[in-house]
């Protein structure tokens, strides 16, 4: 058994659980490195891996210290898992609620005869939290492949290109410098689609002075980057260009005050002043939010969080306006927080880019 397994199965003990079954893949992925289809049952210190005659030899190669049961139509899951807890006379099982599914779940309970089925809570994504070096590398490296993917794709924005052109050119990008995929649905919105903040990438043509916002990142290991720069089209009027140096200097203020022990709340807030004085209301969503297996994990930096920063934790720091009928501007780094402030892996500059 790993030493992540271990650490949560004292969690687990810790909480009174004697077994848990986990559903999401993530988590199966960071507590035994397995990739596939399937769930993961752990009993005390025994893992057990759940899944189809597609995927045995890959748990086999990719988590050697788990055991591996095949599924099948005759024998599904919770068929297995009620075997499995009659075999270690284990009476409470965990299980993720934010995750699995009522259908799922009645069928898991169905199959069950003096068990206790209870929820988890966020046991795993609490471990998930602080990043050990290997995790931090391969976050280190995926900020990397963005950050060269967009010095790249600079010289090819050109006008007339669609949002839509643009995205595809981005992702095809990080995939040539070796990321396993986008770590999420690349964000291409330009001139009045820019006061969208989660716009899908259109038909609309690039246009002279029109900024255009750029929200991606790429996957490696599994674990994710995210970025944001925003561009302008040719020479921006005045205005854009005075939202443009509001949404960086507060960027950089809230960047500045990172570091651990500091509370999401609290740096969500030095952005969010430094906005709302100027651009009231323009500044919708959150600071930052934390990045890792997922694009959005936790700790988060808003103004309804309690978490506080500790080193190790990998965050995102995003403040932006939108301004319907104008457009809008974001600019966002993912930074690793550490005793002293912070580091930031991303490289490509945040001055104002005309192309």
């Amino acid at each position: 058994m790993n030493d992540r397994l271990k650490r949560f199965a004292l969690a687990l003990a810790a909480q009174g659980h004697e077994a848990a079954l986990i559903a999401r893949p993530e988590n199966i992925r960071y507590l035994t490195g397995y990739t596939g289809e399937g769930m993961l049952l752990t009993v005390g210190m025994q893992p057990t891996i759940l899944t189809d005659f597609r995927y045995v030899e890959q748990a086999a190669r990719q988590a050697p210290g788990c055991c591996c049961v095949r599924t099948s139509d005759q024998k599904k899951p919770p068929a297995w898992v009620a075997e499995l807890m009659r075999e270690a006379d284990a009476r409470t099982l965990a299980f993720e609620a934010d995750y699995m599914t009522v259908s799922a779940f009645e069928a898991l309970q169905s199959a069950l005869f003096g068990v206790a089925v209870k929820p988890m809570g966020p046991l795993i994504e609490g471990l998930r939290r602080v990043k050990d070096q290997t995790e931090l590398d391969s976050i280190a490296r995926a900020c990397a492949i963005a950050d060269q993917a967009f010095e790249q794709l600079l010289s090819t924005i050109a006008l007339g290109m669609t949002e839509r052109e643009v995205a595809i050119e981005l992702d095809e990008r990080m995939r040539r410098l070796g990321s396993e995929g986008p770590a999420f649905d690349t964000i291409a919105a330009a001139g009045v689609n820019g006061s969208l903040p989660h716009a899908t990438p259109s038909d609309h043509v690039l246009s002279k002075g029109e900024l255009l916002t750029l929200d991606f990142g790429a996957r490696i290991d599994g674990y994710c980057s995210d970025m944001t720069r925003t561009v302008a089209i040719g020479r921006p009027e005045a205005r854009l260009v005075e939202l443009y140096d509001a949404v960086l200097e507060a960027h950089e203020a809230a960047l500045r005050a990172v570091v651990a022990g500091a509370k999401g709340r609290t740096l969500d807030g030095i952005a969010r002043k430094m906005l709302d004085a100027r651009y009231p209301g323009a500044f919708g969503h959150s600071l930052g939010h934390g990045v890792g297996l997922q694009i959005h994990e936790s700790p988060r930096l808003s103004q309804a969080s309690s978490d506080v920063l500790e080193a190790g934790h990998v965050v995102t720091v995003e403040p932006g306006v939108y301004i319907e009928g104008l457009g809008g501007c974001r600019i966002e780094d993912t930074v690793f927080v550490t005793e002293d402030g912070c580091i930031d892996p991303i490289k490509s500059p945040k001055r104002l880019i005309i192309l």
